[in-house]
C-alpha cells in the first residue's frame, strides 16, 4: 500500500514537471483597430488568423480604439463581443484611448473616470479569460486595501508568471492639476509588481503586459519613473527571465532597455517586446521554452 502511495505521489509531481517544461506559446497585440469602419473587417481577419494559430493564450495591450473614436458603450459592447469570438482565452488590460483621452470632444468628451469606472464593470466582472475557452485569472481587486484595481490581473501557464499592470499613454494620466487617480493607481500598480515577482519566485520566468511606452524618451517621465525603477530593482534580484510587453507606439521592437545603477550595462534578463498596432495590425508569437536559458523568443505574425 505503501508502495502504491509513493508511486502515485511521484507520477503526479513528476507530471506537474513535465507540464512545467513544455514548449508554449502565446499571442499578442494592442492599439487596434483604430481607422473604421475599414479596419473592422481586418480586425476580423486578424481574429481568424490567431484561432488558426491555436496559441495558449492571446493578450490584447490596450487601446482598442483611436483616441478620436467615441467612448461610447455601444462601441464597448462591439469590442466586448470580438474578445468573446476569440477561440482560446483572451485577455485585455486597458489603454489610454479607452479612457483618459475620452475627454476630447472628437471621443465625445466623456468623464475619463467615468470611463474608467465602465471599462471596469464592463470588461473585468469575472475573474476568468474572454475567449471560448477560458482560463482563470487572479484580480489585484481581491486584495481588500486595492479593491478597486480589479483590472491588475495574474496567472500561471506552463511554469511561467504572467500579469497585466495597469499602465497608459497619455503620460498615464499624470496631469498638472489633480493627480489623486495617477497616484492611487501607482501605489496599487507599484504593490502590484511586488505581488507579480513574489508569485513568479519558483517560475522560471515572468511576462508582464501593460499598455504604455515607457522606454521612447530619454528623459523619464515623472509618470513612470517609479514604476521602472520598481522594475529595474525587482528584475536584478529575480535574476531570471523577465518579459515586458507594451503597446502605445505602434512599431514592433525587441530591446533590453532597462540599465544597471551604473547606467552603463544592460539589465540583461529583461527584455522588452513592443507590438505593432495603428494601421500596422498584425500580432506577435512568443515562443516559449522553459527549458532555454533565454526562455522567450518572438516571431511577427504579418496578416495577407
Amino acid at each position: 500500500m505503501k508502495i502504491t502511495y509513493l508511486i502515485l505521489i511521484l507520477f503526479f509531481y513528476g507530471s506537474i514537471a513535465s507540464a512545467q517544461s513544455k514548449k508554449f506559446e502565446f499571442i499578442t497585440f494592442g492599439d487596434m483597430p483604430y481607422h473604421l469602419p475599414a479596419d473592422y473587417s481586418r480586425f476580423e481577419a486578424l481574429i481568424k488568423q490567431v484561432n488558426h494559430e491555436k496559441p495558449a493564450f492571446t493578450v490584447h495591450v490596450g487601446d482598442f480604439k483611436s483616441g478620436s473614436t467615441p467612448c461610447s458603450d455601444e462601441y464597448f459592447i462591439k469590442m466586448y463581443g470580438y474578445f468573446e469570438t476569440f477561440s482560446g482565452p483572451l485577455i485585455y488590460t486597458p489603454g489610454d484611448n479607452e479612457w483618459t483621452d475620452c475627454n476630447r470632444e472628437s471621443a465625445g468628451g466623456y468623464l475619463p473616470q467615468e470611463r474608467l469606472a465602465m471599462i471596469r464593470k464592463m470588461f473585468f466582472n469575472k475573474e476568468q479569460s474572454f475567449g471560448k475557452r477560458n482560463i482563470a485569472l487572479t484580480s489585484q481587486g481581491e486584495n481588500r486595501e486595492f479593491s478597486v484595481f480589479v483590472e491588475n490581473l495574474s496567472w500561471e501557464y506552463g511554469g511561467i508568471q504572467f500579469g497585466t499592470v495597469h499602465l497608459v499613454g497619455s503620460n498615464n494620466n499624470f496631469r498638472g492639476t489633480d493627480n489623486t487617480e495617477f497616484i492611487e493607481r501607482e501605489k496599487a500598480n507599484l504593490a502590484w509588481l511586488d505581488e507579480l515577482f513574489k508569485k513568479a519566485s519558483d517560475k522560471k520566468g515572468l511576462v508582464m503586459f501593460g499598455q504604455a511606452d515607457m522606454f521612447s524618451s530619454r528623459v523619464v517621465s515623472p509618470a513612470f519613473q517609479k514604476i521602472l525603477d520598481k522594475l529595474s530593482h525587482l528584475s536584478r534580484q529575480y535574476g531570471k527571465p523577465v518579459l515586458w510587453v507594451n503597446g502605445d507606439s505602434h512599431r514592433f521592437i525587441v530591446d533590453k532597455p532597462l540599465l544597471n545603477p551604473d547606467q552603463r550595462s544592460t539589465i540583461l534578463n529583461f527584455t522588452r517586446v513592443q507590438v505593432f498596432g495603428d494601421t500596422d495590425m498584425a500580432s506577435v508569437r512568443v515562443l516559449v521554452d522553459p527549458k532555454s536559458a533565454s526562455v522567450f523568443t518572438f516571431q511577427q505574425l504579418l496578416l495577407d
